[in-house]
C-alpha cells in the first residue's frame, strides 16, 4: 500500500512538472511570437534607429529674380557651429570651450555646456547661421585650443549653411515676403512657392556604437541636398523702383497717414509689372517695426499689452494692401457703370443728361449733391463722364436697373477673387441686407453704387477690371511669377495668359477708351495726363465711411486708374493714397499728379513712342551735349545748334566744367551753363519758390535766376498751376540746375459720402 501511495506521489509530480514545464516553455513560445510575429517590424525598426543616426543636411533654397533676371531674393552661404561632445574628456575642456564659443557668438555659456555634456553623441548644433566674421574667430579659437590641446581638434566642427538675403531691403517687401528662421516662406512670393523654392535636403546616415554614440565619418554614407528652383516673377525691377519711388514721394506730399497702393499692368497678359505697397518692411529684419510713430506708441505699453500691440503692428505691415484691402472705388466704378449702360444699350454715346447741381434719385430721399454745386447744365454721355458728374451717373445707373448692374458687377470679377498667384486675396462686397437673396439692391444703393459708393472692390480687382476695359473687353487673371527654373537651368513651369470671359464688346471697350482719354486731357482726370503720350484715366474719391481713424475725423481714399497708349492700350496703371490728412484729398489733386510722374517713366523705358503735339513739343526736354575742352566760341555755337541758350561764366579761354552735364535732359531753349575758370564754378543761385504759379510765370522765374525747368503734367492746358518742384526754395544750387516743376489743377474729381 505504501508503494501505492509512493507511486500516485510520483505519478502526480510527474504531472505538475510537465505542466511546469509546458507552461513556462508556452509562455516563452508565446513571448517570442509575440516580439518576433506581433512586434516584430516596430522591434526592428526601433533597433535600426539605435545603430544608425540621421542628420539632415540643409538644401540651398531657390532665388527669386525680376522677369530680367535681376535678383530680388537670394540665399548665401553662412555657417553652422556644431559640437562633438564624445571627444571631450572632461568638464574642465568643457566649460573652457564653452565659455570661449559663448564670447563669439553671443550666447549663454552655460547652454553650450549642457550641450558638450551629451558625451554619447557626435553631433549637437550650437548656431545656425553663422556668419563670416564670426566664423573666422571660431577657425581662430579652434587653433587656439587644438595648439593647448590636440586632443580638442575634433571637438567643434563647421557646417556649410544658408541665410535668406534681400538685396534691396524693403523693395517689393509685400510681393516678395520673408522666411522664418528654419527657411520656411512665411508670406508672400516666399510662402506661396514654398514647395518649389525649398529644395530636398540631404541625409548624413551613420552608425552608432554599442553606447549609442555616432560613429567616426568613415562609417557614415551621404545623400547631397538639391538646390531649390528659381522663381522667376513678371515684376520688372525698374519699373517697381518707379512706383515706390513716387509713392513714398506723395505719401510725405500729402501726409497719407494709412498707406498707399500702386499696381502696374499688362493690359493683354495680365502679367503684374509692379505691385507696391507703402508703407513697408524690411525684408531682412521683418519683424522690427518700420513705423516711427507705432514705435513710439510700443515704448508707452509694456507686458501683455505691448506685446499684443506689436503682434498687430507687424500684422499691419506684413499686410498686402493690393490684394487684401478693400474699399469703396468712388468715381473710378464709373467706368464700369458707363461700359455695362453702353453694352447693354440703355445708354448711347448721343444720351442727354441735364445736371442742375444735385439730383434726387427716388421720391422720399435726400437729395445728393454734384461736386459742380452750379450743375453741369446738359452734357452728352461722354460729357458726364469727363465731368464725373454724380447726377448723371446716378440717372445712367436707374437706366441700367438692379439687374444689370448686379450683373455687371460680377461679371468683372468684383465679387470674386481674381485669383492672382498670392496667398490672403480679400474680394469686393455688393449690398448686404439681412433677409435678402444676394445682389438685393434698395432704391438707394443702386444710386450711390452708380458712382462708385457703398459697394467695395480691391486694388487688385480695380486694375484688372479696368484692364479689360483696355485690352477690348477680356476680363484676364493677374499672375506674378513668370516662370520656374531648376538647378540646372532648365523650365519646369510656365504660366501662360488666362481669358476668364469676356465681359464687354470690344466695340464698347473702344468706346469707352476713347471716352477715357478725353477725360485725361479735358476732363476731371487731366492731372494724370503725360505730354507725349495718349492717357486714358479716370480719378476717385471716396470716403471711408464708419472707418474713420479719429470721431467726427473725415477719412478718404484718393485713386486715379488708367492705361496707355489709349489708342493701343499695352500698360495699366492705379495708385491708391489710403487717408491723405493734408489740404488735399481728392483723387485729381493727390493720386493723379503721382500717376502722371509714374507713367511719364515707365512709358519711355516701355519704348512706347511719344507723339507731342505742336504745343507740347516747346517743353519737350532733350539731352544737353558736351561743351567741355571746347574754346568758348566753338562751345557757345554747339549748344545753339543743339537748341540751348550759352550762358558763359569765368574769363578762361576754354570750357571746363558745364552746367547741366552731359546728357541731362533740359527743354529745347533752355540754360546751358559754360565754366571757363575754376572759381567761377563756385557760383550759385538761391531756388525760388515756384509753386502756385502758370507755366508762363515758372519760365519767367527760372529766367531771372538763371535755372533750368523740366515740366511734368498738363502743361499745354488752360487753368494748370505749378503744384510742386523737385528742389526745395531756399536751396543753393549752380546756375543752369534742371529743377522739375509739376502742373495741374485744383478740379474736384466727385462728391464723395
Amino acid at each position: 500500500m505504501g508503494d501505492m501511495v509512493l507511486s500516485g506521489i510520483r505519478k502526480r509530480s510527474w504531472i505538475l512538472m510537465f505542466l511546469i514545464v509546458l507552461l513556462g516553455f508556452g509562455s516563452v513560445i508565446s513571448r517570442l511570437f509575440y516580439l518576433q510575429i506581433v512586434k516584430g517590424k516596430e522591434l526592428s525598426d526601433l533597433a535600426v534607429d539605435q545603430q544608425m543616426s540621421d542628420i539632415t543636411v540643409s538644401a540651398k533654397r531657390g532665388s527669386i529674380r525680376d522677369r530680367n533676371g535681376n535678383i530680388l531674393a537670394s540665399s548665401a552661404n553662412v555657417w553652422k557651429v556644431v559640437l562633438a561632445p564624445v571627444y571631450f574628456e572632461n568638464d574642465s575642456d568643457r566649460r573652457k570651450v564653452s565659455n570661449g564659443l559663448a564670447d563669439i557668438l553671443g550666447m549663454d555659456s552655460d547652454e553650450i555646456f549642457e550641450l558638450a555634456k551629451m558625451s554619447n553623441s557626435y553631433y549637437q548644433t550650437v548656431k545656425r547661421q553663422v556668419e563670416s566674421d564670426e566664423r573666422n574667430k571660431v577657425l581662430a579659437f579652434i587653433d587656439k585650443i587644438s595648439e593647448e590641446n590636440p586632443k580638442l581638434a575634433s571637438v567643434i566642427v563647421l557646417e556649410e549653411d544658408y541665410k535668406r538675403y534681400y538685396p534691396y531691403n524693403d523693395f517689393a517687401a509685400a510681393v516678395i515676403g520673408f522666411t522664418g528662421s528654419d527657411g520656411q516662406g512665411l508670406s508672400g512670393i516666399e510662402y506661396e512657392y514654398d514647395s518649389y523654392l525649398r529644395g530636398v535636403p540631404g541625409r548624413v546616415v551613420s552608425e552608432n556604437d554599442g553606447w549609442g554614440a555616432a560613429m567616426p565619418f568613415e562609417y557614415e554614407q551621404k545623400q547631397e541636398a538639391h538646390d531649390g528652383n528659381t522663381v522667376v516673377l513678371t515684376i520688372d525691377e525698374t519699373i517697381q523702383h518707379f512706383l515706390e519711388k513716387h509713392l513714398k514721394q506723395g505719401i510725405i506730399d500729402y501726409k497719407v497717414a494709412e498707406g498707399a497702393v500702386a499696381i502696374c499692368m499688362n493690359v493683354n497678359t495680365a502679367e503684374i509689372y509692379g505691385m507696391a505697397v507703402e508703407n513697408s518692411f524690411d525684408l531682412n529684419h521683418p519683424y522690427e517695426i518700420s513705423d516711427q510713430s507705432a514705435l513710439k506708441e510700443l515704448e508707452k505699453l509694456s507686458g501683455t499689452k505691448r506685446d499684443q500691440r506689436e503682434n498687430e503692428m507687424l500684422a499691419r505691415q506684413w499686410r498686402n494692401k493690393a490684394i487684401s484691402d478693400s474699399y469703396y472705388p468712388g468715381s473710378v466704378y464709373k467706368v464700369i457703370t458707363a461700359s455695362a449702360a453702353l453694352e447693354e444699350g440703355t445708354s448711347k454715346p448721343s444720351s442727354k443728361f441735364f445736371c442742375t447741381g444735385s439730383y434726387v434719385p427716388y421720391e422720399g430721399v435726400q437729395a445728393i449733391a454734384c461736386h459742380n454745386h452750379d450743375g453741369h447744365g446738359s452734357q452728352t454721355f461722354a460729357e458726364a463722364l469727363c465731368n464725373s458728374c454724380n447726377p448723371a451717373f446716378m440717372m445712367i445707373g436707374k437706366d441700367l436697373g438692379y439687374e444689370k448692374f448686379w450683373e455687371y458687377f460680377q461679371s468683372f470679377g468684383f465679387n470674386s477673387k481674381t485669383g492672382i498667384d498670392l496667398s490672403g486675396e480679400a474680394t469686393g462686397l455688393f449690398f448686404v441686407h439681412e433677409g435678402e437673396p444676394e445682389g438685393s439692391m434698395w432704391p438707394t444703393d443702386l444710386a450711390i453704387g452708380s458712382f462708385g459708393q457703398g459697394i467695395t472692390v480691391t486694388p487688385i480687382e480695380m486694375v484688372t477690371a479696368v484692364s479689360a476695359v483696355a485690352n477690348g473687353g477680356k476680363l484676364m487673371k493677374p499672375y506674378l511669377v513668370k516662370q520656374i527654373v531648376d538647378a540646372d537651368g532648365n523650365v519646369i513651369k510656365t504660366t501662360e495668359p488666362t481669358v476668364k470671359r469676356q465681359v464687354i464688346s470690344q466695340q464698347t471697350a473702344e468706346k469707352i477708351a476713347e471716352i477715357m482719354e478725353k477725360n485725361a486731357t479735358e476732363g476731371t482726370a487731366k492731372n494724370g495726363y503725360v505730354a507725349g503720350y495718349r492717357i486714358a484715366g479716370k480719378t476717385g474719391t471716396s470716403e471711408k465711411i464708419g472707418q474713420s481713424r479719429k470721431k467726427n475725423v473725415e477719412d478718404y481714399i484718393a485713386s486715379y486708374c488708367g492705361f496707355a497708349p489709349a489708342d493701343d492700350p499695352q500698360i495699366a496703371l492705379l495708385v491708391y493714397f489710403d487717408t491723405p490728412t493734408g489740404e488735399a484729398y481728392y483723387g485729381s489733386q493727390v493720386a493723379a499728379p503721382v500717376f502722371a510722374s509714374i507713367m511719364s517713366e515707365i512709358c519711355p523705358y516701355l519704348g512706347i513712342e511719344a507723339q507731342y503735339t505742336d504745343d507740347e513739343m516747346k517743353y519737350v526736354s532733350t539731352a544737353a551735349g558736351s561743351y567741355v575742352s571746347l574754346s568758348i566760341e566753338d562751345a557757345q555755337k554747339k549748344a545753339r545748334d543743339d537748341g540751348f541758350e550759352p550762358f558763359v561764366t569765368g574769363d578762361g579761354d576754354v570750357v571746363i566744367s558745364q552746367i547741366p552735364e552731359s546728357g541731362s535732359q533740359i527743354p529745347r531753349g533752355g540754360r546751358v551753363v559754360l565754366y571757363t575758370t575754376t572759381d567761377s564754378t563756385k557760383e550759385t543761385v538761391t531756388v525760388p519758390d515756384l509753386v502756385g504759379y502758370t507755366v508762363s510765370e515758372v519760365n519767367e522765374y527760372a529766367s531771372e535766376y538763371n535755372l533750368n525747368i523740366s515740366y511734368s503734367g498738363s502743361v499745354n492746358q488752360e487753368g494748370v498751376y505749378s503744384y510742386a518742384q523737385s528742389i526745395e526754395s531756399g536751396i543753393h544750387v549752380p546756375p543752369g540746375t534742371v529743377i522739375t516743376v509739376y502742373f495741374g489743377n485744383n478740379d474736384v474729381d466727385d462728391t464723395v459720402m
